[in-house]
């Protein structure tokens, strides 16, 4: 029986307030309007995006709303004008998007879309300004366009990557945020060669991913920068193999990094948000040759304060947006990667968890325990 244009009740976990337990309600979803389409979220994982504006640490807390990011689904039903996709295919839906239309997408060097790029402010849908979650007939707020935390999700075309449907949505799933974000930073952005040195500053999932990245690359000595060093054993199966906490030592960590390396690695990649980690991420690497990439966001007053001396010896700083993954034109061959066993992804994935315990993958984050909870839709 199609459910095509017809609104579909369904399970949802509503965030009702800040820091309160996701409660799991009867929504309704709308139909997808133009440009939009309805997926079936088979499986979700948690973020600590999701966290930080579930705890109203973002710039503008929206309450009631929908959060999750991170998931697999299969198309169930397309709006007008949706020509790339149709109902059954697998898909991985994005915070950000790709429109294709605009200078970013047209350019080979951004993956910035001016129309989809991530805004946590939004909690409708562009067309038309509405939400297309309801709950006795009052509107809850979508969250980066994708709110996965919803049996059925409705999104913008433009922010849902078709995939391989051979590929285990359980296990890709973490694709379409975190593990992207690291892995990008390092084999698309800093990109070590073979044999080299790269510093990982902040060994939580995106760190870990960026890890990956170096291992995937080649790299010959990973170094691992964390505050914790319990998480320095875990770190080991993404290929770090030396590792540095700066609160054991007395002196910047940039010039611990320098001493080990022989005057500072070819690489470093910046997993924090941390300005003191930017800085030093920064300065450990290696005069002439040596590049950071910045992947942490930072505090919205911080400033990034290095004498200019810095960059006249032909160090190089450098940002990046979720690892600079195109997600519609890139994505499909990220999950190729993972199916080629190029890319090892399952060891990302610490617990499992039922829809109805959606609560217990909080605790788990918030405790540290996990690196990603995958989030099962279908107890």
């Amino acid at each position: 029986m199609s459910t095509a244009g017809q609104v579909i009740k369904c399970r949802a976990a509503v965030a009702w307030e800040a820091g309160k337990p996701l409660s799991i309600e009867e929504v309704e979803v709308a139909p997808p309007q133009k440009e939009e389409v309805r997926l079936k979220i088979l499986f979700t994982s948690l973020c600590h995006t999701d966290v930080y504006f579930w705890e109203a640490k973002g710039q503008h807390p929206l309450f009631p709303r929908i959060y999750g990011h991170e998931a697999g689904g299969i198309v169930e039903s397309v709006g007008e004008g949706v020509t790339d996709l149709q109902p059954g295919d697998h898909v991985l839906p994005v915070f950000t998007g790709e429109c294709k239309e605009c200078r970013h997408c047209k350019s080979e060097e951004s993956n910035m879309c001016d129309l989809l790029r991530i805004n946590t402010d939004r909690g409708t849908m562009l067309s038309d300004g509405k939400s297309r979650f309801s709950k006795d007939g009052k509107p809850i707020y979508h969250f980066l366009g994708t709110s996965t935390f919803s049996e059925y999700t409705v999104c913008h075309v433009g922010s849902v990557a078709k995939i391989n449907p051979a590929a285990p949505l359980d296990k890709v799933c973490v694709l379409s945020c975190g593990i992207c974000t690291g892995f990008g930073a390092t084999v698309n952005v800093a990109k070590p060669k073979k044999g080299s040195s790269v510093a990982i500053f902040g060994l939580g999932a995106v760190g870990l991913a960026a890890a990956e990245g170096a291992r995937v690359s080649g790299a010959a000595r990973i170094i691992g920068v964390d505050l914790n060093s319990n998480r320095f054993e875990e770190a080991k199966k993404f290929g770090v193999n030396e590792f540095v906490n700066p609160k054991d030592h007395n002196k910047p960590v940039q010039e611990v990094i320098a001493e080990m390396t022989d005057g500072g690695v070819d690489r470093s990649v910046e997993c924090t948000g941390s300005i003191q980690a930017m800085i030093s991420a920064f300065e450990c690497v290696h005069d002439g040759w040596g590049v950071a990439v910045l992947v942490g966001v930072p505090s919205k007053d911080d400033a990034f304060k290095t004498h200019p001396v810095n960059f006249l010896n032909e160090r190089t700083l450098k940002g990046t947006f979720y690892g600079n993954y195109k997600p519609r034109s890139d994505l499909p061959g990220v999950v190729e990667m993972y199916m080629n066993k190029e890319l090892e992804v399952d060891k990302f994935i610490t617990h499992s968890v039922p829809f109805s315990e959606i609560n217990k993958a909080f605790d788990l984050m918030l405790s540290g325990q996990s690196i990603r909870c995958i989030i099962r839709m279908e107890d």
